[in-house]
Parts: structure tokens; C-alpha cells; sequence
């Protein structure tokens, strides 16, 4: 490791008995109270999480437990670390987030950056040192003007990629899991770049089983209450003043799916959001507006589908086809990658967990209802004029 890498050194224990602890040490001390946190809940944290002892000297942890356990703390540990030498701050939700991606995936520090630690510890006269485990993420990050996105799961990482790499990605899964906000993330990165010119924003106007009737205003204040969530993740991205400014020259384009009819759509970012409520052939008059140098993700929950009785989800049609499409990335998210309130983890387990037990009949009313009926026998008299 070279002289100006500022990660932590390690040493690691032996074997997975308890016998000599992990030690990291950190060159750069004002980090630290971010790193561990207010009275220590960050450290608390993972030592809940991952059953090991963490005890803190100044710019030195000792980790004591279970060889893969204390590797995967300082794993995390390193990640946080790193995150915060970027400028950026730590959440709760990125010591979970950190958590979560150190107990899907085990990274080995590569034998470069081991000998380089030892050689660095020997000269420093602490002897048995390597490299600690390089920060969990990867290079599955997203900077934009406000704030440096992580993932925060393994299937966010994947997604994260697909969407900086493929020109197609699907995100599909319950809520809460991220879909839309990476997407937004992604979208914001790439328009600061320069890489597209401006980014599309779109979703069906469908209300979620409620019956608003008639809105007051113009055609943008009518299609707002729709797209509010696209709103906040633009606003959670970039200064507030530079979204007013895009959303006036036209650089970032809000509407309704419908208005995407006969467009082709060059140089942009696309996004079309719920498109579980988007019919099959709104789906595919979507898909073909794609232009040069565009890039499209489509996002969605095919648990929550909001079209009328008999109609067929968009996205479900879509994930029947694309797959068989060179360059689409269709990526599934689980109720294991909700990175909202631990609330929200524990209400969609629930729900999964109570729909797994109903007889079939009840797991999918509408279209069973629907089979039903198109089985049923004709009446005497049904066919009479």
C-alpha cells in the first residue's frame, strides 16, 4: 500500500478462536467522532450485528471474536472510513447499509496490498500488519452535487453498475428497496458530467385506489401529485435552485407517460417510474422512444399494480420479453434490500410471510376472479339476442 493511502491497517487474528484481536489504526483523527459515532452507537451497532467485541484508544479499534466476523467489521469500518476521507457523512443508514453488503459478500484484501502493509508496519516497527479489506463498495458509487450515493445491499451494488454500464435496466421489487432514488442518483451523476443532456422523468398518471376526481390548475399542477416522489429524489440530489432553473429550460422533463407518445428521445436519461401501471402497449411505446446516446431505466413493483380489473401489467409483459434482449440488465430486489425504517423490512416480511400461507384463490384476487369468470359456463339464454 502506498505511502499516500490513507486506509487503515489491520492485524488480523490467526485463526477463528478468540486469541489476538484485529487492530485498526486511523491516520486522520477528525473523522473519528463521525466514524464511531455519538456515544458510540456506530460502533454498538456493529458489534450488535456482527457479534463481535469493538473496543476504541484514541485512533486505534481492537476487534475481538470470530475471524470472519472481525474481518467483516473492519470491513465495514473501512468502508465508513473511506466515506468520510470522500467528504461525505455517515447515517445510520450507512453503518446498515455496510452491514448489510459485509454479510453478502466476503472481499480478501489482494496479496499487493497485504505485502505493501507489511512492509509499511515493519518500517513502523508494528510488525504482522496487512492491508484491511478494501472499502465494500467498490466502485458501485454515485456523486452528485449534493451528496455521495452508496449502495447499500448487494443487489444495489449490482443495480448501481448496471445502471453506469447498460443502456436498458429494469429495477424490480417491493418498496422501499431503492429503485427509483439510485435511478434519480444515477440520472443526476450523469447530467453533471456531461455524459446526457438532460434527464425524463416518467410515470402513469394511475391513482393507487383512490379516486381524486378532478384537479384544479394547469396540466403541470394536475400531474404533480403523481410524480412528487421523482421531485424529492431530484431535490435530495441537486441544489435546489439548479432544479427550479433545469425544470424552466427544459434540462430536466417531468410528465406523464402518455405524454411520451411519438418523441425519440436522444442524449437523455429516461426514467419511467410504477411502470407496474403502465398497460403493455403504453410499455412498449415507451421502450421505442429510445434515441442515440440515451440511456432508459424502468422501475416498479409487481406486487402493487393499481390498473383496473382484467388489465395486464406493463412491467409484467416487459420482464416476459427483455430478458431475451442483448444489453437489458433487469435486476430483482427482495424484501433482504428494503433499506428504509427497519419498520418497513419488518411490514413487507409480514406481508410476504401472511400472502405465502393464503390458498391461491386469495394471493391473486383480480386475476382469478377474472379466470373464473372467462371459465364459467354459459346460462341457457346467454347467447339469445
Amino acid at each position: 500500500m502506498s505511502g499516500s493511502d490513507k486506509r487503515p491497517t489491520a492485524s488480523p487474528r490467526a485463526s477463528k478462536s478468540k486469541s489476538k484481536p484485529f487492530v485498526l489504526q486511523f491516520d486522520n483523527n477528525r473523522l473519528l467522532p463521525e466514524l464511531y459515532g455519538e456515544h458510540g452507537k456506530n460502533l454498538a451497532r456493529i458489534e450488535q450485528t456482527l457479534d463481535v467485541s469493538l473496543s476504541n484508544r484514541g485512533n486505534q479499534v481492537s476487534i475481538s471474536g470470530a475471524e470472519e466476523d472481525c474481518t467483516r467489521a473492519a470491513q465495514v469500518l473501512g468502508t465508513l472510513y473511506h466515506h468520510l476521507e470522500r467528504g461525505a457523512e455517515v447515517t445510520g443508514g450507512d453503518v446498515d447499509g455496510a452491514l448489510r453488503l459485509s454479510l453478502g459478500s466476503m472481499q480478501e484484501p489482494s496479496g499487493a496490498q497485504a505485502d505493501a502493509a507489511e512492509d509499511k508496519s515493519a518500517k513502523n516497527g508494528k510488525g504482522n500488519g496487512k492491508a484491511a479489506p478494501a472499502p465494500l463498495t467498490g466502485k458501485a458509487a454515485l456523486r452528485t452535487q449534493k451528496r455521495e450515493v452508496l449502495p447499500r445491499s448487494p443487489a444495489q451494488a449490482t443495480y448501481i453498475e448496471a445502471l453506469l454500464n447498460s443502456e436498458l435496466v429494469v429495477g424490480c421489487g417491493p418498496a422501499g428497496t431503492g429503485k427509483t432514488y439510485l435511478a434519480v442518483a444515477a440520472a443526476a451523476a450523469m447530467l453533471v458530467e456531461g455524459k446526457v443532456d438532460r434527464i425524463i422523468l416518467s410515470r402513469p398518471a394511475v391513482e393507487a385506489g383512490e379516486n381524486l376526481g378532478f384537479l384544479p390548475g394547469d396540466m403541470r399542477d394536475k400531474v404533480d401529485p403523481y410524480l412528487r416522489p421523482l421531485y424529492d429524489a431530484l431535490y435530495d440530489m441537486l441544489p435546489g435552485p439548479q432544479v427550479i432553473r433545469s425544470l424552466e429550460s427544459g434540462e430536466i422533463e417531468i410528465a406523464p407517460l402518455a405524454f411520451m407518445r411519438g418523441r425519440t428521445l436522444a442524449n437523455s436519461f429516461v426514467i419511467l417510474d410504477e411502470s407496474q401501471n403502465a398497460t403493455p402497449m403504453q410499455m412498449k411505446m415507451f421502450l421505442t422512444r429510445m434515441g442515440e446516446n440515451s440511456r432508459m431505466v424502468i422501475t416498479g413493483d409487481p406486487s402493487q399494480v393499481d390498473l383496473p380489473f382484467g388489465a395486464k401489467s406493463g412491467l409484467k409483459d416487459a420482464l416476459e420479453i427483455l430478458p431475451k434482449i442483448k444489453g437489458c440488465e433487469i435486476i430483482h430486489f427482495s424484501e433482504d434490500d428494503v433499506v428504509r425504517h427497519d419498520m418497513v423490512t419488518r411490514i413487507v416480511k409480514a406481508y410476504n410471510k401472511r400472502d405465502g400461507k393464503l390458498p391461491p384463490m386469495q394471493r391473486h384476487p383480480k386475476k382469478n376472479l377474472k379466470k373464473a369468470i372467462d371459465e364459467k359456463p354459459n346460462e341457457p339464454g346467454d347467447d339469445a339476442e
